[in-house]
């Protein structure tokens, strides 16, 4: 779109669109990881491994980034 030299405004919601899907299709990995990997991990895990998948979701959740 900006290399056709498109409306500004119409290349800027495109990319809130894209943004917004993104977030969505991370949400649901979110969800997944959490119902599946997280739960696992405190259900048969040990101390160790509950606390690294805390520290993985802290780290990939900062947005201080």
């Amino acid at each position: 779109m900006v290399e056709e030299e498109r409306y500004c405004i119409d290349i800027l919601t495109q990319i809130r669109a894209v943004r917004a899907a993104l977030d969505k299709v991370e949400q649901e990995i979110l969800a997944g990881h959490l119902q599946h990997c997280v739960a696992h991990a405190f259900r048969a895990g040990s101390p160790r491994d509950r606390q690294a998948k805390i520290h993985e979701l802290l780290k990939v959740l900062d947005t201080r980034r």
